[in-house]
């Protein structure tokens, strides 16, 4: 499986920055994305368990609209 970079927050730091990419698996259409892992315990709670081989990262909508421009293109 491939990574392609579809862009990153344009208001974060360079090297910090939250970071979607898109995948070439053959069996689905996936992402990867770069954030902040969470560890606020409120939000924690609020999500609940999460399992061991998963974690919770924060993305800011900026880098989600880069997905929904990118499916937007694919539907056209």
């Amino acid at each position: 499986m491939h990574a392609y970079f579809l862009g990153k927050d344009p208001d974060s730091q360079e090297g910090q920055s939250p970071t979607l990419f898109a995948t070439n698996r053959t069996d689905r259409v996936t992402y990867i994305a770069q954030g902040w892992k969470v560890t606020d315990p409120q939000a924690l709670a609020d999500v609940g368990p999460v399992p061991d081989h998963e974690t919770l990262i924060e993305i800011p909508e900026d880098v989600l609209k880069m997905y929904a421009r990118r499916y937007l293109e694919e539907q056209s």
